[in-house]
């Protein structure tokens, strides 16, 4: 059927992997849809994480004897630092292979031999080749456009609608607290109730909350924030991966090129200025040890020498230019050639391994509503996220949530007209901090690594931003920023230990155990600092606070 007007059967946040590859497939199960993003009306899906990607999507070739979903799962345990969900992961892994088929008959075209079988290359934490990609390293341009152009049939029948332009800023709920829809701006202003049954969160992550970052300007957290006003569970939010090879450009804010892991695969090295390795003796895997051990190795180097950059060496990766044309001019648009040059490199802000705390079919704790991609925490990328799972995440948690939807096509929601139970203030002012000013500290306090005083610096900055009027979507991204910024900081305050790419130069080791002291849990004075009224509790022993 039809979306009617303002009532769908599912409405998507966010026009990502995850959030169109639920569209499409809730679509193909007879379900109406409304997709809600910020994305232009020309072009609604060019801003997203999804569209940056470059190295590739991990999955097991079924016929390869030197790979299986186990060996998948054990580099993936490997890179998560004892904090996966060894259950959730085996679980989206194996359904990986299906989910890439389902792609490929949407549309999309990997690079491939010349006999038609997928060409596959390595990255950091993979003991084997398994990472298919598109255009050399273009992979995310690729899946946008084809997941687009299988959209694009559904909408002319009028089963999915698309509103661009548009900014949610809160997920309806009624008396209970269940999601019946959700509540968004348009381009003018407007602000507009949306019904359905299910709702789902695929808004992508939180890099923008950085001076620097591999992610689009759009990715301020807001997915994170509308969970968290809705009272779901969020979980994990001191794991914030950081790249460890975003192009440096001196004095750049905002979203800077990535260099992608697959350069290091087909044989660039980590480089000092002098030419010297910077990850020898570091990880038995060197240049390809999971991210966070290369991201830190990278961050120690600059902090030793002193120097503003260390270096990625592609000059003898053969056909550089050919095989990597993304990258390729994102360093000639700074005057290098990286067939002759020696690529300047930092690690910057790049995925939220944590988020709000999904099922295995992407339930959240409020009934109704959903998450997948980077905004959903379901346990596959523990406190270190493997290179090329996200893509794969994205693919097989969508599918899994449309068929959710599909299961909850007759639970009746709130009729139109009734009023959402949130504050009507929250539409209108929030406490928000200054863009620039909460970037800045939230690089310096709470980046590669961070220790107590300069998170609690953040902290401090948060609790006292100004509840200041929400006048542009603008605003109301800086209040979200502002939300999620705290609850970051006080995961990584709470969580006393170093642990994946949670590193705390004042609490560098590991505890044996994925588990913190347990003493606050529960306590109903133990509020998160920064998050007024957002409270943690336990969910099992094996996982960091919930703030819900």
């Amino acid at each position: 059927m039809a979306h009617d007007g303002n009532r769908a059967d599912l409405v998507v946040v966010g026009a990502g992997v995850a959030g169109l590859t639920a569209a499409i497939h809730a679509a193909e199960l007879g379900l109406s849809v409304i997709v809600a993003t910020k994305g232009s009306r020309r072009t609604p899906g060019s801003d997203t994480s999804t569209r940056y990607a470059q190295g590739g999507i991990a999955v097991v070739d079924p016929t390869d004897p030197d790979d299986s979903v186990d060996a998948h799962l054990a580099d993936t345990l490997a890179a998560g630092a004892g904090h996966t969900d060894p259950l959730a992961a085996r679980s989206i892994l194996a359904d990986g292979p299906d989910a890439v088929a389902a792609l490929i008959a949407w549309g999309a075209r990997f690079d491939a031999h010349l006999d038609g079988t997928l060409l596959r290359t390595r990255e950091g934490g993979h003991s084997v080749r398994r990472i298919i990609h598109a255009g050399g390293d273009a992979t995310g341009a690729e899946v946008e456009r084809a997941l687009w152009e299988a959209l694009r049939p559904h909408m002319v029948t009028g089963r999915v609608g698309v509103r661009a332009e548009t900014m949610v800023i809160a997920v309806a709920t009624d008396a209970e607290g269940r999601a019946f829809g959700v509540t968004a701006r348009d381009g003018t202003g407007r602000a507009v109730t949306i019904h359905a049954p299910s709702v789902l969160l695929a808004t992508g992550g939180i890099g923008q909350i950085y001076a620097a970052t591999t992610n689009p300007e759009g990715s301020m957290g807001d997915g994170v924030a509308l969970a968290l006003r809705a009272g779901a569970a969020v979980t994990d939010l001191e794991f914030v991966q950081f790249h460890p090879t975003m192009l440096h450009t001196a004095g750049a804010r905002g979203r800077r090129t990535l260099i992608s892991e697959a350069v290091r695969g087909e044989g660039a090295r980590l480089v000092d200025a002098a030419g010297v390795s910077i990850t020898a003796g570091v990880h038995p895997l060197g240049d390809l040890a999971p991210r966070d051990v290369v991201a830190h190795a990278v961050h120690s180097a600059m902090m030793a020498s002193g120097r503003s950059c260390m270096y990625l060496d592609a000059r003898d990766v053969p056909d550089v230019a050919q095989r990597f044309p993304t990258v390729t001019a994102g360093v000639r648009a700074i005057g290098l050639d990286p067939r002759t040059d020696l690529i300047p490199i930092v690690p910057g802000a790049h995925y939220l391994c944590g988020g709000v705390v999904t099922g295995e079919r992407g339930d959240t704790t409020v009934d109704g509503l959903f998450a997948a991609g980077e905004v959903a925490r379901t346990g596959l990328h523990g406190a270190n996220r493997l290179a090329s799972n996200s893509l794969l995440e994205g693919l097989v948690m969508g599918r899994r949530v449309a068929q959710a939807a599909a299961d909850r096509a007759g639970v009746p929601t709130a009729p139109v007209g009734c009023s959402p139970r949130f504050d009507v203030e929250m539409l209108t002012r929030a406490a928000r901090c200054d863009r620039t000013v909460l970037q800045d500290a939230m690089s310096a306090g709470a980046g590669v690594t961070r220790d107590a005083a300069g998170l609690a610096a953040v902290a401090d900055l948060v609790a006292g931003a100004p509840v200041r009027p929400l006048r542009s979507f603008a605003d109301v991204a800086d209040a979200a920023a502002t939300m999620v910024a705290g609850a970051v900081v006080a995961a990584a305050l709470h969580r006393d230990e170093s642990r994946g790419c949670h590193r705390r130069a004042d609490r560098p080791l590991t505890d044996p155990v994925s588990r913190l002291d347990w003493a606050r849990i529960g306590d109903p004075d133990a509020v998160a600092p920064g998050i007024d009224g957002m409270h943690w509790v336990a969910a099992t022993p094996t996982e960091s606070p919930v703030v819900a």
